[in-house]
């Protein structure tokens, strides 16, 4: 392992628009751009969505997750400030987030994955269970499901052209009310706004075309792999927004109810980017479900 800036602890006690970008690399070749803040065993990992990078988490859900853990979010390869190319699969889009982990010298984590992360989340589960403990999927659905190929042209419109409007994010990350859009205001300000300095590198067009491939080859209609979730024995937390127009929250429930020992959470008047909009809840949420997690070790009925 080798780290690139200052050999220091986690920063603890901050929020997270103070918190600096380190670098480390790691054997693949790859200097990955991460943050963390918080303090606790085990980590909190997160993995972002479609074409985001480091300063597209909410600063709010961040200080709310790491009120009671460490949380390391981080650019997987080619993303942001993270080098090398975007892969144009989600297997390989696993494999470097393990990397980027092994790096880190990690020995078991949490993972919290959204929206393309969340399956990235998913890959990861399978490939390598023994370094996990629980998983939470935002935004997510199964390999293979039947009407996933692809997203609405207005989707595209919103997040897939070179520049992204604010009233296209509004639009897909927000459900058409005045209580969701409202929320969406104040968390774009909070993410948009929240960082004067030491800002992430924006994400590139090779990221955006590499990723979304990999979406669509996620989405192709196979109904034989859809069973491979069943695979993933850990204890898995779905959550989704009732209004949103990425990822129907049909594929939280089919998703769910594929895995063997899940449970689901539908978030109302919200959208794609519920867990901004309910950040205080989705955070409490998070933590009930891995606090259970801590409760079973103590308890020594942990799986």
């Amino acid at each position: 392992m080798t780290v690139t800036e200052e050999q220091t602890p986690p920063e603890t006690r901050m929020r997270y628009t103070d918190t600096s970008t380190r670098r480390i690399a790691a054997d693949n070749a790859i200097e990955y751009a991460y943050r963390e803040l918080g303090e606790g065993e085990v980590p909190l990992i997160l993995l972002q969505h479609f074409r985001g990078n480091l300063d597209n988490w909410d600063p709010a859900l961040m200080d709310a997750l790491a009120a009671d853990r460490r949380v390391v979010a981080f650019d997987n390869v080619g993303v942001g400030a993270t080098t090398g190319r975007t892969p144009n699969t989600i297997e390989t889009m696993a494999h470097g987030a393990i990397a980027f982990l092994e790096a880190m010298d990690f020995q078991r984590v949490d993972l919290l994955g959204f929206s393309i992360g969340s399956f990235v989340a998913q890959e990861i589960a399978l490939i390598r269970p023994d370094l996990l403990r629980r998983v939470a999927l935002a935004s997510s659905a199964p390999q293979g499901a039947a009407g996933m190929h692809g997203w609405a042209p207005k989707v595209i419109a919103a997040v897939g052209q070179p520049e992204t409007s604010p009233q296209g994010y509004l639009d897909v990350f927000f459900a058409p009310t005045e209580t969701s859009r409202e929320a969406g205001q104040q968390a774009a300000g909070r993410i948009f706004g929240g960082r004067a300095t030491d800002r992430d590198e924006p994400t590139t067009w090779q990221t955006r075309q590499a990723q979304y491939d990999a979406v669509c080859a996620w989405g192709i209609p196979n109904h034989s792999l859809l069973q491979r979730v069943a695979a993933i024995e850990l204890p898995v937390f779905v959550a989704n927004g009732d209004s949103d127009p990425m990822i129907l929250p049909r594929y939280s429930h089919l998703l769910a109810g594929l895995l063997p020992n899940s449970r689901v959470t539908i978030y109302p008047d919200s959208a794609h980017g519920f867990l901004f909009q309910h950040h205080s809840q989705f955070a409490a949420d998070v933590h009930s479900f891995l606090q259970a997690a801590t409760d079973d070790e103590t308890r020594g009925t942990s799986p």
